[in-house]
């Protein structure tokens, strides 16, 4: 079906190539919704935009294409032009009735498109190292990944979400050592820990199995491998459990040392080397991203023999491509913005097209509490974990505030607003929506009203009214953008204005009875209901876009 943008776009197009205009030389042609409320529903500023090849004044310009506009009378009720020269459309109301209509019939499937029908995506997010418990950092990159996963399915992608698990490196080894030394403490010997190790108390709980499993058998004698081992399988469970508490799955957990395994990190170092990018130098091996734009070389292989972080993430990356992604996204933490453009000079310089990677940033969480911050340090182990701040707000409120901000902005969770009960937190209010509507059509089943009935929508007339079908109207579009710009935070934005406008339509009839939803006018009710049946189909679309739940009572 043609969106009525689409529709209006095209007649402004032809009738500007009535007036002599080549369709080579016209403009990309916009339409959007006026600012403010009496200047109709949807708007052009196509006449301001030509009024200089024309030479001509915008105004006249808007009234020589309203001239030649070709339009069906059943969708455009009214044009006008406004200020410097905005042509402004009023749609007829029978268009947005039978958006209605289409709401109630789609369902679970409205806002739903197939725009990326066909494109085969991969979304990698959280890829967490197995060196502790997600922190609440983790936790924003983890709702972030899924959502966009979520509305990249929504649009029609075949979506694949994919955790990137590094098990191999210094930081495993360090993780192991930290374990071995308090599994010493643990049996009685003196030990001196290191700073730089792991300390939280998770490293004691499982210094702790080893000494069940193993009693003091370890004392003496090599077990890396064993404290290294047990520490990542521990570890790596709690992740998953936390993950689940989310309502997060992954299709593939692709293992960093399957790369070294499989000799896909040799084979990446010798296509280089192959290509002379990459040469010898103060004892290291060093990649020449000055040819890529970048201001200095990198080493991608250090003097003691250890690949830096960039050669495995080149050859993840040179992994992914081969396995036919159209679109790969990866979502990475702020610590990361300068060291991507690195894996993706290594992709072209392998001969793959980097436009199919897109990076997504997003920035730290700062987590207070009044007016006090709350550190964190991983190593340190004064850390807030994911699990400790579901216990203390939920899985929904966790999810929703991490969505409830653009990712490009710092985000500071306020824990007190989190833990508030009440509409003064944005996700109840959304929910409370949901919640009021289902308590409505309860009460209708029960003054003997048919919540599921057929309803003459026409007499949906009230400001309140068409005001709630209007934004009703406009949230495929917002799936559709918030998908394609990778901004998964106008979801919440727009459920927010929708629960308002909700709220609005509900208090209008407590205000005036005879815009009451049950009223002793059983035509008006069941339209009304209707009406409630659609905002609820569409706060639940847009909550379980998010992940969160969509609770009939509260």
């Amino acid at each position: 079906m043609m969106s009525v943008e689409t529709v209006l776009i095209d007649a402004l197009i032809r009738a500007a190539e009535t007036l002599g205009l080549s369709t080579g030389s016209l403009p990309a042609v916009e339409i959007g919704r006026p600012r403010q409320k009496g200047h109709g529903d949807l708007s052009s500023n196509l006449a301001m935009v030509l009024a200089s090849h024309f030479k001509k004044n915008p105004r006249q310009v808007a009234e020589e294409l309203l001239r030649h506009l070709r339009l069906d009378s059943g969708l455009i009720l009214k044009t006008e032009i406004a200020g410097p020269g905005f042509i402004n459309f009023t749609l007829n109301p029978d268009y947005f009735f039978e958006t209605l209509r289409r709401i109630l019939r789609d369902g679970k499937k409205y806002g739903c498109s197939d725009r990326g029908k066909g494109k085969k995506t991969q979304v990698e997010f959280v890829s967490a190292n197995p060196t502790g418990p997600l922190t609440i950092g983790h936790g924003r990159q983890a709702v972030i990944g899924d959502t966009i996963a979520r509305l990249l399915e929504a649009t029609g992608h075949e979506v694949v979400r994919e955790y990137y698990f590094n098990d191999a490196g210094r930081q495993m080894r360090v993780l192991g050592d930290s374990v071995r030394l308090r599994y010493l403490e643990l049996i009685g010997m003196a030990v001196t820990f290191p700073d730089e190790y792991y300390q939280g108390a998770y490293i004691r709980e499982i210094a702790q199995k080893a000494v069940e499993e193993k009693g003091d058998s370890l004392k003496s004698g090599d077990a890396t491998d064993y404290f290294s081992g047990l520490a990542e399988q521990e570890i790596f469970a709690l992740i998953r459990q936390t993950l689940d508490r989310l309502g997060i799955r992954f299709d593939v957990f692709y293992n960093e040392k399957s790369l070294y395994e499989t000799g896909k990190i040799d084979a990446v170092l010798q296509a280089l080397r192959g290509k002379d990018l990459a040469y010898e130098a103060d004892g290291a091996t060093w990649f020449r991203t000055t040819r890529f734009g970048m201001e200095q070389d990198r080493v991608i292989v250090k003097s003691t023999g250890e690949p830096t972080y960039r050669l495995p993430d080149i050859a993840y990356h040179k992994d992914k491509m081969d396995r036919g992604f159209d679109l790969i996204v990866d979502i990475f933490g702020a610590d990361h913005i300068a060291t991507y453009p690195d894996v993706l000079a290594g992709m072209e310089a392998l001969g793959y097209d980097p436009s199919r990677v897109k990076v997504l940033i997003h920035q730290f969480v700062t987590l207070t509490e009044g007016r006090e911050k709350i550190k964190m340090s991983t190593r340190k182990a004064n850390f807030v974990t994911l699990d400790e701040l579901m216990d203390e707000v939920g899985a929904d409120v966790t999810r929703y505030f991490f969505l409830n901000r653009s990712m490009s902005s710092h985000l500071n969770f306020d824990l007190t607003l989190a833990k508030t009960q009440s509409d003064e937190n944005p996700v109840y209010y959304v929910q409370y929506a949901h919640a009021r509507i289902s308590s409505i059509l309860r009460k209708a089943g029960e003054a003997g009203l048919d919540p599921d009935g057929e309803a003459d929508l026409t007499r949906l007339r009230a400001p309140e009214e068409m005001d709630l079908i209007k934004a009703l109207g406009t949230f495929p579009e917002v799936v559709s953008d918030a998908a394609e710009q990778f901004e998964p935070h106008r979801i919440p934005a727009y459920l927010e204005e929708l629960a308002t406008l909700y709220h609005r339509f509900q208090h209008a009839g407590k205000e005036d009875e005879s815009l009451r939803v049950l009223s002793k006018d059983r035509e008006a009710s069941q339209a009304r209901l209707a009406l409630c049946r659609a905002t609820r189909t569409v706060l639940a679309n847009g909550l379980s876009l998010l992940g969160i739940s969509k609770p009939e009572k509260m």
